[in-house]
């Protein structure tokens, strides 16, 4: 019989469970021929991993193209269902027990038990950029010994993966200009300075802090279009400009600055500092902006109007909050929206005002006439 063809991959050999698994580099131009993802449509009692979801892929590739010389990505996890030689390399006993070259079989077959959402996008990024094809990942090779073993790896790989705050996120990204523009913000505005935390998302009873910053941040993506945001003085001046106006209509942000009340104490009978109301107001200055003749300060003066009480539920029940506590869906933030547009006298958009008639209807009302814009 004819000697078989084998991948040769230069490896490191170690042990786990006292089981053998080694570590090499493969060039991604090899990814897409060695691991190929076949298992659409199979139930999921017979895969080794959650099916693919191709939406995410186009993003992961856009990151790998749009940041090709400062992209990072973690290992790839496989298990290979095939035979396979270490061949150890020189005479020290630890060095040959470590390195050596790994010999794999071209009819074995590779399942990948982690990974798979980033071997795809890399197949879709050397499309656009095939000179990344050289570039190498690193890759965790482990011994396949059945479904259930890669079903049990997958499972133990995944068990305490814990996806860091959206706050942190923030704080750590320095490629999003909205999260550029949100952490200048905190450390300069009159506003947010010493009242922003920036690494969780949500707030305890206790804490000093009034606003998170991944709600700051999302606020400023619904303030300012894409576009806007790249200019980094630009934005953050139209930032800063917004929310200290906003701010001097909403006395509890300026009496927990004077330490008059506590930001638990805010938080806990308003509703203005939560996510939910800052992305609100976001699209409410959108909108002004928007305006032939905005003047931002005699518009948003009638937010001193507003009745931000938790105990105000004939108005913030079903839109900010839902059975008592502060929603945070999209259709709350429109409701939300909706409300605060009215008192501003500002038009709602067409899905603004579907929102609107929906919620009134829910609740036995009769629709109101939609608000025009100002001249």
């Amino acid at each position: 019989m004819a000697e078989s063809f084998s991948y040769v991959f230069p490896a490191i050999r170690g042990v786990q469970a006292g089981r053998e698994y080694y570590v090499s580099m493969c060039p991604m131009r090899l990814l897409p021929k060695l691991f190929i993802f076949d298992e659409e449509e199979l139930v999921p009692e017979l895969r080794a991993q959650r099916t693919l979801n191709k939406a995410r892929v186009p993003e992961i590739a856009r990151y790998i193209v749009d940041n090709r010389d400062s992209y990072t990505f973690s290992a790839i996890t496989a298990s290979i269902d095939g035979t396979v030689t270490f061949d150890p390399v020189g005479t020290d006993k630890s060095s040959t027990f470590r390195m050596g070259t790994l010999s794999v079989p071209m009819e074995a077959k590779f399942i990948v038990n982690d990974g798979q959402h980033r071997r795809a996008a890399i197949e879709a990024a050397l499309s656009t950029a095939p000179e990344l094809g050289d570039e190498t990942i690193a890759v965790v090779f482990f011994l396949d010994r059945g479904l259930e073993r890669c079903q049990q790896m997958f499972a133990d790989l995944n068990r305490y993966a814990v996806k860091p705050s959206a706050s942190l996120g923030i704080l750590y990204d320095h490629r999003s200009a909205a999260a550029n523009v949100a952490k200048h913000l905190s450390l300069t505005s009159d506003l947010f300075k010493n009242l922003i935390e920036t690494e969780r998302s949500s707030l305890s009873a206790r804490s000093r802090k009034l606003f998170t910053l991944s709600a700051l941040h999302y606020s400023i993506v619904e303030l300012l279009p894409e576009k806007e945001l790249e200019d980094f003085a630009a934005a953050s001046r139209k930032c800063q400009e917004f929310w200290e106006v906003v701010g001097r209509q909403i006395p509890e942000w300026i009496y927990v600055r004077e330490s008059k009340m506590t930001a638990g104490e805010v938080r806990r009978d308003f509703i203005h500092s939560h996510a939910i109301v800052l992305q609100a107001l976001g699209r409410v200055g959108r909108s002004i902006f928007q305006l032939p003749n905005p003047d931002l300060a005699k518009r948003i003066k009638k937010l001193g109007s507003v009745d931000w009480s938790r105990k105000n539920a004939a108005t913030w029940e079903g839109r900010a909050m839902v059975g008592g506590s502060m929603a945070k869906s999209g259709q709350n933030v429109t409701l939300t929206t909706n409300e605060l547009k009215r008192v501003l006298g500002l038009k709602l958009t067409d899905d603004e005002a579907v929102a609107e008639q929906a919620l009134l209807a829910s609740r036995g009302v009769a629709p109101r006439r939609r608000t025009r814009g100002s001249k």
